[in-house]
């Protein structure tokens, strides 16, 4: 089977293509354009350096979220119309899933931490050794205070940060957690491989979906929402207009 994998979820953009034993292509870029700038060239680049064509692939994965919620709009919105236009089916899988894949060798607790802004991180754990990685919490959207008391919780593992948010987590809890370590740059931030190990797994346990039924996986309201939902609460400000 060959897989697409796509990733927007954060700032940086990645997409790669796999079959059921190998990562076939993958490129990824962090640069200052819009996910929609390069996330269809990225994606014919990567099916052309494999020698694939879009009617080669099988199935289209995307992380659906959390994340940006205009990237994650794109890349969903461009798995739903790649899927739809190749009569293939689809998968979404949780980006913080995808992001634990970047650690194959680290055995211990990996915590995948994207910025979710207004001081939270979006977070999950795993725990990664030789039977495989196993989730341990949901995907949330926490304080970092309340991240720091989840996993003083876990088992006394050493401790990964994977992600965007990963500097920013190590900064704040090397001195209030032990042996909290920081992924290596290259493998910080989200990548499509990724995206393909977290499907194909996905995939062992549950059917594609079609492109009608994947959808972004927000975890939180847009802030708009959170600013009107705030202001009509009580003792909330309310609007004149």
């Amino acid at each position: 089977m060959i897989l697409l994998g796509l990733d927007s979820s954060a700032k940086s953009t990645s997409a790669a293509v796999g079959s059921d034993r190998e990562i076939l292509a993958e490129f990824s870029a962090a640069v200052r354009l819009t996910h929609s700038q390069t996330l269809m060239p990225m994606l014919e680049s990567v099916l052309r350096c494999a020698g694939l064509s879009l009617g080669d692939v099988d199935c289209f994965a995307v992380s659906a979220g959390p994340g940006s919620f205009t990237g994650l709009r794109i890349g969903v919105g461009a798995v739903k119309g790649l899927a739809f236009g190749a009569g293939r089916p689809c998968v979404g899988v949780s980006t913080l899933d995808a992001l634990a894949r970047n650690l194959p060798h680290a055995e211990g607790i990996l915590c995948p931490v994207m910025d979710a802004r207004c001081g939270q991180v979006y977070t999950a754990s795993f725990e990664n050794g030789p039977a495989g990685l196993r989730r341990l919490t949901p995907d949330e959207a926490l304080p970092i205070d309340t991240l720091a008391d989840r996993l003083r919780a876990l088992p006394k593992r050493p401790i990964y940060f994977v992600g965007d948010g990963a500097e920013l987590c190590f900064q704040k809890l090397s001195d209030t957690l032990e042996d909290v370590r920081l992924a290596g740059e290259a493998v910080r931030l989200q990548k499509g491989s990724g995206v393909i190990l977290a499907a194909r797994d996905k995939l062992r346990q549950a059917p594609p979906c079609s492109p009608g039924e994947l959808a972004p996986v927000y975890l939180r309201l847009p802030q708009a929402e959170r600013n009107r939902l705030a202001g009509n609460a009580p003792g909330g400000s309310q609007s004149n207009s």
